[in-house]
């Protein structure tokens, strides 16, 4: 059982007693050390199989882990999500200790949010309503009720996407209406567990009793309610096992965070730790860039990052392109996929990942154009698709038959009988001529071909009668087979995947990181989410992004700031702004445009952006001197210190924050970063009455100072 496992993956897999901590990189194997742990176990009779719960985040992940241990004779151990363990048990205690069915379990919640916000008589648009759906499961995850939730935002420095109290006040009806209708949501299934559990002792004795020992994979992800129903899975005992990884949390927005992985030590003095640094999935290159942007994060999570350390061949450093436009992109990336896809890189082990899913269709179109398949990750889920559930029906139908159909008298195994049956289906040796829904139905069938195909491979001799049952496992934990395509995907839905082959497109300020990411935290979550797609890559990794959104247009765009310092010909970020300081921030690396420096009081002319040199004519703007969507060089930090200082200063003067200075002037500020009394008086919005109140104070802290200090020394000369 513990043949072929590496020193620390051994360690693991023998570490059965006590709380076991296991701090795994990505590719390191992590999923084959505790599926071995779990394994050694059972055979070594310590371990009931029955007595063990995994759980982890998706279904997918849940039915790998099932199956490996199957492959290793652990049957009966229970690998399940958090939601899909709870409502287990809630099914089970629900008679017992509320009395009654279980109410309905509402799948989606929109309609009903929808309705909420209608009898609140709040106009959402689809967009809106999909973002407040969101924030009322970020608070039930959070265990924040209806009238908490506008204190929690402010708390938490969270952007809603709509008034807080609006909010509040929807969220407050949709649970009203809920209970009108006697149906609960996804995060009622852990929310009701919990308080059963704790309100119920003998119920959770018995699960205490059926459950002795737990292993939580990705325990970075753990939102508070998912911890505190693991306290109450777990009692007074210490029988855990966490595996995780800070760098690779990227799911904040759903209340997911990295503190119980970092405190759990503080939690569990006497824990087992151990780390996982062997990288088996990446080359030696790919792990260099993986190391070398997580290198430059700060944190928290940065201060327990793991240098991974490859354990594969050399292979091709990643290269970096730079386009003139979105579609050059996107066509670019398609010819280099049909590259690979000629020197024999299987088109299902290739990806292109992006930041959000809106950035998909350009790359659909310019692979269609190619002649490359492909699929969308994220789009309806394989077992739900018409042509599937229809190839069911006859594999099954097929099944009953057995030799009596006709269809079946000349074939020849497992896989044989499956193309005879799929081909009334409308399967084909050869895929169809383009895309579309056409070629969409025969990818499908032929990806239940190649499971067929696998599956006889796995279990010689196995009848369709068993690979009828496999589906119809797979179809339960929703665990598809790889359809033969080029992956489109969002950098969030391909964690826990892989491909030989990951082109990172987009990788522009502004898209990575997103707009919308403002604070520190914000920024580095972003920088993980980057690591999260290099890491994806086993051999060859593209990293690409355009100077402009559509041909011919204005080339204002920059490469994102994490790949400074590591993309041949760039500097890093820390020594840019450093010699931005020195010099006085005067137009840092807008030389190139042809400008110069750029005086800000009395210009003569048109003012002019500094970066693409368009005429302004929006006061916003040419307080900037640049454009909106022009690229910022703002520095961030700078930036919400000042804003703290303002809040402070504009609480102590009784006046709204905008009479100290305008969001707009703090950001024409913390890109200038000046140095002196005239280059801040340079700076549109800033004027003479208040450089003399608020002058001091500001230089101050653009030199480095902090709000404390400079607030201290108000207080003095007061």
């Amino acid at each position: 059982m513990l043949d072929g496992l590496d020193p620390e993956q051994r360690e693991v897999a023998t570490a059965l007693h006590g709380p076991v901590c296991v701090l795994a990189g990505a590719g390191t194997g992590k999923t084959r050390a505790i599926t071995h742990r779990i394994a050694y176990g059972v055979r070594a009779g310590i371990l009931q199989p029955t007595s063990v719960l995994a759980v982890t985040f998706t279904n997918r992940a849940a039915g790998e882990m099932r199956g490996r241990l199957r492959q290793l004779g652990a049957s009966g151990v229970q690998a399940r999500t958090f939601h899909s363990a709870a409502l287990r048990q809630l099914q089970y205690f629900w008679p017992k200790a509320v009395g009654g069915d279980l109410p309905r379990l509402l799948e989606r919640k929109v309609q009903l949010v929808a309705e909420a916000a209608a009898r609140c008589r709040i106009r959402l648009d689809r967009n809106e309503l999909r973002d407040v759906t969101s924030e009322i499961e970020w608070a039930k995850v959070t265990q924040t009720v209806p009238a908490d939730y506008p204190a929690a935002v402010a708390k938490t420095q969270r952007d809603a996407p709509r008034d807080p109290a609006e909010i509040s006040q929807i969220y407050a009806t949709y649970e009203q209406l809920k209970r009108d209708r006697s149906v609960i949501d996804f995060e009622d299934v852990l929310l009701l567990t919990v308080a059963i559990l704790q309100d119920r002792h003998d119920i959770a004795d018995h699960v205490r009793r059926q459950y002795q020992h737990f292993v939580v994979d990705e325990y970075q992800d753990v939102s508070p309610l998912q911890q505190r129903l693991l306290d109450l899975w777990l009692g007074d005992r210490d029988n855990l096992c966490v595996v995780g990884d800070a760098s690779q949390t990227i799911y904040s927005f759903t209340g997911a965070t990295p503190d119980h992985l970092l405190n759990f030590r503080t939690r569990h003095p006497g824990a087992t730790v151990v780390k996982l640094v062997r990288d088996y999935r990446s080359t030696p290159q790919v792990v260099h860039l993986a190391n070398g942007l997580l290198g430059q994060a700060r944190g928290r999570a940065a201060e327990h990052r793991l240098e991974l350390i490859s354990q594969r061949d050399p292979g091709p450093e990643p290269a970096y392109t730079e386009y003139a436009d979105e579609p050059a992109e996107a066509e670019g990336t398609a010819r280099r996929i049909r590259d690979l896809i000629a020197a024999g890189v299987p088109a299902g082990e290739i990806a292109v990942l992006y930041r959000v899913n809106s950035q998909s269709e350009v790359y659909e179109q310019a692979l269609a154009d190619a002649g490359v398949p492909y699929q969308l990750r994220g789009a309806e889920r394989f077992f739900e698709r018409a042509e599937v559930r229809e190839a069911g029906v006859a594999l099954r139908g097929a099944a009953r038959a057995g030799s009596n159909d006709s269809l079946l008298d000349d074939a020849e195994g497992l896989p044989a009988e499956v193309r005879a049956v799929l081909s009334t289906k409308g399967w084909t040796p050869e895929p169809p001529a383009g895309s579309g829904a056409v070629r969409d139905r025969w990818e499908s069938l032929a990806a239940l071909v190649r499971l067929a195909e696998d599956f006889e491979r796995a279990k010689p001799g196995a009848t369709l009668s068993d690979l009828v049952a496999e589906l119809d496992e797979r179809a339960a934990a929703q665990h598809a087979p790889t359809v033969q395509g080029v992956t489109l995907a969002s950098l969030h839905s391909a964690k826990g995947l892989e491909w030989d082959a990951v082109f990172l497109v987009g990788l522009t300020e502004g898209m990575m990181p997103i707009a919308y990411a403002r604070t520190d935290e914000q920024i580095e979550e972003e920088r993980r989410l980057l690591y999260v797609g290099v890491t994806r890559a086993r051999l060859h990794l593209m990293l690409s992004w355009s100077l402009s959104r559509s041909p011919g247009g204005r080339a204002g765009r920059r490469p994102s700031r994490f790949l400074n310092g590591l993309r041949p010909g760039s500097a890093a970020l820390g020594a840019r702004r450093g010699a931005a300081a020195t010099t006085g921030g005067i137009e840092r690396g807008h030389q190139s445009q042809g400008q110069g420096p750029v005086t800000r009081r009395g210009r003569r002319g048109p003012a002019r952006c500094r970066v693409c040199g368009r005429t302004l004519t929006d006061a916003g703007e040419m307080k900037l001197m640049r454009c909106d969507d022009c690229p910022s060089d703002m520095d961030e930090a700078l930036y919400e210190r000042l804003r703290d200082w303002r809040a402070v200063r504009a609480r102590e003067i009784g006046q709204p924050a905008y009479c100290v200075f305008t969001d707009k002037t703090l950001m024409a500020i913390a890109e200038a970063v000046p140095g002196s009394e005239g280059e801040l008086a340079g700076i549109s919005g800033v004027g003479v009455r208040k450089l003399d109140r608020f002058g001091t104070a500001v230089l101050t802290i653009c030199a480095g100072g902090t709000v404390d200090e400079v607030l201290g020394e108000a207080a003095d000369e007061s």
